[in-house]
C-alpha cells in the first residue's frame, strides 16, 4: 500500500475532526423533530437525504458541474455506496428501536474495529499495534461515553444483536466504499451527492415495509404536514450538519485510510454530549467525562503513532538525491 504523507496526515485528521464535531449535532436536530413532531425515523432519514441532495445539485451546477457526471463505469459502484449507506441508516434506526440509545451507540461505533479488519483485508491498510490499541482504547471510551456499564440497558432480544452488529458492519462499510472511490478518483462531493440519492430512493421502499419508524400509509411520507418551522429545521439538519459532516467525512478518506478516519470519527458522541450538556443543559457525568477522555487520548495516540511511522518510514527510505 502507499505510504500516509505528513501534509495527508494533517489533512486527514482536520477533515474527520472536523467531521466528527459538525456530526454530533445532528443529535440536537433528530431529538428535537422527533420529540416535537415525533416523526417517524424512516421518514425523517428519507427527507433528510433528499435534502442533501437538493442542497448540493444546485452547489455542484453552479460552482462544477463536471462532479455530476462521473464516468459511467462509476455508476454500478455509487449505486451500491448509497445500498450501504441506506443499510446504515435503516439498521442504526432499527437498533435504537430494539436496544436503545446507549447499546445502539456503541454497537455502532464497534465500526472502529470491523473497519480496521476490513480495511486491512479488503483494501490492505496497515493494521499494526498502534492501530489494533487505539480502536481499543476508542470503543472503551463510547461505552462508558453512552452509558452502556449499566447491564440492564444489554438485555437484549437476538433481533436487537442482529440489527446492532448490522449498523456497526454497515457504517464500516460505508467508509471502506468511500476510501474504494477516492481510490477510483471520484470526487468526494460526486460520492456523497450520488450515495445519497441511491439512498433516498431505496429507503423510500424500505419506509413502505411493515417496520418500525416506516410509513404506515403514503400519506405519512408528508408527516409534516404544513409545518413550516418542522420542514425548515429537517431542511437546516441536512443542508448544514449532514452535507458538512458528511462531506468532511469524505474528504478525509481521501488522505486517510478508512480505519483511522472512522476511529477518529469515533469522537462523535463525546462532542454530542458536550453539545446536549451546553445546549439543552443535559448533566455530563464523571464516567462519560473519563470515557470522553479515552476517545480522545486514542485519537492523540494514533496521531502521534502515525507520525512517528511515517518519519521513520522516510528515514528508511529516502528520496533518491537529484542528477547533478
Amino acid at each position: 500500500m502507499s505510504q500516509i504523507t505528513a501534509p495527508n496526515l494533517a489533512r486527514g485528521y482536520v477533515a474527520a475532526l472536523g467531521a466528527a464535531a459538525v456530526l454530533s449535532t445532528t443529535a440536537i436536530f433528530i431529538r428535537h423533530l422527533t420529540v416535537t413532531y415525533a416523526i417517524p425515523a424512516l421518514v425523517l432519514a428519507i427527507w433528510r437525504d433528499v435534502f442533501v441532495v437538493m442542497t448540493l445539485l444546485p452547489i455542484l451546477l453552479i460552482v462544477r458541474p463536471v462532479l455530476l457526471h462521473p464516468a459511467r463505469r462509476h455508476i454500478p459502484f455509487l449505486a451500491i455506496y448509497g445500498v450501504v449507506l441506506a443499510t446504515f441508516n435503516a439498521m442504526w434506526t432499527l437498533s435504537v428501536a430494539y436496544n436503545g440509545a446507549a447499546v445502539a451507540t456503541v454497537m455502532a461505533y464497534c465500526s472502529a474495529a470491523f473497519t480496521a479488519l476490513l480495511g486491512w483485508w479488503l483494501l490492505k491498510e496497515d493494521l499494526d499495534w498502534g492501530k489494533i490499541g487505539a480502536v481499543a482504547l476508542s470503543l472503551g471510551g463510547c461505552v462508558l461515553v453512552a452509558g452502556a456499564l449499566d447491564p440492564s440497558v444489554w438485555r437484549m432480544n437476538p433481533l436487537g444483536i442482529l440489527t446492532g452488529v448490522l449498523s456497526g458492519l454497515s457504517y464500516a462499510g460505508y467508509s471502506l466504499m468511500g476510501r474504494s472511490a477516492s481510490q477510483r478518483g471520484l470526487s468526494p462531493w460526486t460520492s456523497l451527492v450520488y450515495a445519497f440519492g441511491f439512498a433516498a430512493l431505496l429507503l423510500l421502499f424500505v419506509a413502505q415495509l411493515p417496520v418500525p419508524g416506516g410509513a404506515s400509509r403514503p400519506a405519512d411520507l408528508f408527516w409534516l404536514g404544513t409545518s413550516l418551522p418542522g420542514w425548515g429545521l429537517l431542511f437546516l439538519l441536512a443542508a448544514g450538519p449532514t452535507v458538512a459532516g458528511f462531506g468532511l467525512y469524505n474528504v478525509s478518506l481521501v488522505h486517510l485510510p478508512s480505519s483511522i478516519t472512522n476511529l477518529i470519527v469515533t469522537l462523535e458522541p463525546t462532542f454530542t454530549a458536550i453539545t446536549a450538556y451546553l445546549l439543552l443543559g443535559e448533566r455530563l457525568t464523571a464516567i462519560q467525562g473519563l470515557g470522553g477522555l479515552l476517545i480522545l487520548g486514542a485519537v492523540v495516540f494514533l496521531r502521534l503513532h502515525q507520525g512517528h511511522t511515517a518519519r521513520r518510514r522516510r528515514l528508511a527510505d529516502p528520496a533518491p538525491a537529484a542528477p547533478a
